[in-house]
């Protein structure tokens, strides 16, 4: 049965179970999207609130530079307290947009855990070792955020407005089949050759709904770059099963 399902067109798998026993993914769009609820849970993503930049630095005075995130003072270089106000885009100084991030992430990700890390400010007061424990913190949930492709997508779109709304659900009974099928592959695969197949169409199906999401992204289309979020969703989950099962 699972080599005829690896062998079939996702998109013409059978519905041959019913979907009472599936949750699905869960965003609040604007008003004229379709109702959803997750399939599996959404990765777990904090988003955070604006607040005003601080005017200059706790322990020297000196005042903050308006082009570049004020983590650290550029006079007397202590770390300053978490400004909230820059979004994770900014903190490695990148522009705001779903394309190109990764390959720039890594290095500048190490940069700021140099200068960060609460191990290398031992010797520092109490209050900056404080301040470099919360930087450090927020600088790995930045880099962890932008660098995986769906919840950069989802915190992309954060920024833009568009929140999570777990009371809506879903209606797409085609992609609720398809999952339903593709998990079934899943449970009956007899080996290890079985699952990376399937898992080899999955990243296709991923690479293909990050291409459209950036799209929908650049064009300001938050209708269908919802709708690429959800199917990254489904498709994702999926993969962490095949992962768990090798």
């Amino acid at each position: 049965m699972w080599k005829k399902k690896l062998l079939t067109p996702l998109a013409s798998l059978l519905r041959r179970r019913t979907l009472t026993h599936f949750s699905t993914p869960q965003f609040q769009s604007r008003p004229n999207l379709q109702k959803l609820r997750p399939l599996f849970p959404l990765p777990g993503i904090s988003f955070i609130s604006s607040q005003s930049n601080p005017a200059q630095c706790w322990n020297c005075c000196a005042a903050a530079a308006a082009t570049t995130p004020f983590l650290l003072c550029s006079s007397c270089r202590c770390i300053q307290p978490v400004d909230h106000s820059v979004d994770y885009f900014q903190i490695f100084g990148l522009e705001r947009k779903y394309d190109s991030v990764e390959e720039h992430l890594e290095g500048k990700y190490k940069d700021w855990q140099k200068k960060l890390h609460p191990d290398l400010v031992h010797s520092k007061s109490e209050k900056e070792r404080e301040y470099a424990a919360e930087q450090s913190a927020r600088v790995i949930d930045a880099y962890h955020t932008l660098s995986k492709p769906l919840a950069r997508a989802i915190y992309i779109l954060k920024l833009e407005g568009v929140h999570i709304d777990e009371e809506e659900t879903l209606t797409d009974l085609d992609l609720l089949s398809e999952i339903m099928e593709i998990r079934e592959a899943v449970e009956e695969a007899p080996d290890a050759q079985a699952l990376n197949q399937i898992q080899s169409q999955m990243q296709e199906k991923l690479k293909q709904w990050c291409n459209n999401f950036a799209k929908a992204f650049e064009s300001h289309n938050f209708e269908e770059a919802v709708k690429a979020i959800r199917c990254m969703t489904y498709y994702e989950r999926v993969n962490e099963e095949i992962v768990k099962r090798q």
